[in-house]
Order: structure tokens, then sequence, then C-alpha cells
């Protein structure tokens, strides 16, 4: 039993990347403290089984990189949950690990179209629904590798650097329309994502954090779960750190 059931009773939710790692975390929590979630995520097969994990209400097989699907999706979620309270971006792929001048181009293409561009077109499609209801909370997925600058990650660091930009717009400009947005700044945790790397990668990102270990994701998950709920009311357009460490601004 969560510590803080009920805390998001009659809150309804989408969580993006929602079949695994930290969105499913996210889902199974916010579903266990009383909201309704919507998962989103490009895998069809893991969709279904993270429905039945999780609890969630509706799954929508979409890639976040096409807005059409996005914006379908959005549409599909609105009528499945009533309407939407809660928006977490966590769907994102890591890219290839390559120094900048040998970097494959489709690889930069695509981690900007799914980390970036796919951020930006989930909360162009579900802020509108918001602001019908007079209330929202966002979480955008970022890094720290947004705020350093991961080396041989170019394509990675460039849209969580882009992802930390948008958020801080977005928040201001909702400030005052009861929709608040932030981001998470979490160094490397344990999660599949990192079967896209190298370990040789893994043990760098591991060697610049202060407490000497990974993430857990269960530690992110607790602090996205704050940040989209009614708790979070005066900090907008901000950055939130769960990096042991690494980065403190």
């Amino acid at each position: 039993m969560s510590a803080y059931a009920g805390r998001f009773a009659g809150r309804t939710a989408i969580v993006t990347g929602g079949a695994s790692g930290l969105g499913k975390a996210v889902a199974t929590r916010i579903v266990a403290e009383g909201g309704t979630v919507a998962l989103w995520d490009v895998n069809a097969d893991a969709l279904t089984a993270a429905q039945a994990e999780t609890g969630a209400v509706a799954v929508f097989a979409l890639d976040v990189s096409d807005q059409a699907q996005v914006e379908a999706a959005a549409a599909g979620a609105n009528a499945a949950l009533g309407r939407i309270d809660i928006l977490v971006n966590s769907a994102g792929i890591t890219g290839a690990t390559a120094p900048v001048h040998e970097y494959p181009l489709e690889s930069w293409r695509r981690v900007i179209d799914i980390n970036l561009n796919g951020l930006f077109y989930c909360c162009r499609a579900v802020v509108p629904f918001m602001l019908a209801g007079g209330y929202g909370r966002i979480a955008n997925l970022a890094s720290v590798a947004g705020k350093e600058g991961n080396p041989n990650a170019s394509a990675y660091s460039a849209s969580k650097a882009g992802v930390i930009g948008l958020t801080k717009s977005l928040g201001k400009e909702l400030a005052e329309k009861g929709v608040i947005a932030n981001a998470l700044t979490p160094a490397t945790f344990e999660s599949p994502i990192l079967a896209q790397l190298p370990q040789s990668q893994v043990d760098y990102m591991r060697s610049k954090i202060p407490m000497g270990r990974l993430g857990e994701i269960d530690e992110s998950a607790a602090m996205v779960c704050f940040m989209v709920s009614e708790e979070c009311s005066f900090t907008t357009a901000s950055t939130f750190d769960t990096s042991g460490g690494r980065t403190t601004f």
C-alpha cells in the first residue's frame, strides 16, 4: 500500500513510454494512489502486459514522433478517461554512442524526433484538454545530460537540453492557467534503456555520480508523482533533480 493512498483520487493521467521502465513505474504508482491511467507506447505487445501489471484503463500503441498519431491518441485518451489532468512524457531513446564528427545522421534525426519533437507533439495535443478543465500537471523527462552533456551522446544530450528549454517556456506560458509543467533531470538509473548503451558508457555515467551508484527507478518515480500531484502547486517551468549529487543546479 502506498504511503500516499488516495493522492490521485479522481485524477486522470497519460503516461508515454508507459510499457516499461520509469513510465510503467509511475503509472503503477498513480493507479495505486487512486488515479486512472492511459498508457502510450510504441510496443503494442509490451503495452498489453503493462496494462495488466499497472491497472491502466486504456492503452494506445503509437509512435510519438508522428504528430497525427499523437493527436489521435490524445483525443482517444480524453474520451476514455473523461478528461486529462496529468501528462507524464517518459518516452525516449538513447541513440548511437559516437563522437559528433562520426555521429550517424539517421540516429541523430531519430533521437531528436522522439525525445524532443515527440514530447512537443504530446504537450501540444494534450494542453488544450487541460486548459478546458482549468487544471493540469505535466512532467517532462529530461536528463542530467541535458544540463552537462555526455561525451559520445550528442543527440541525446541535445534533445534533453531541448526538453528543459521547452519546459521552461511551457511552464511560463501556463503559469496563470492552472496548468503546471516541470522537467525531471535524473542521472542514469537502472532501466531497460541501458540495454541500448555499451557498458563503457554506463560505467562513465556512474563514475560522474558522487553517490557512486546508479539511481533506482522507484526514486525517480516518487519524484515524478510529487511533480504531477496537487501538492506541487508553486513550482513550474523548473527542473527537479534525482542525480545522486551530480547536478546541483
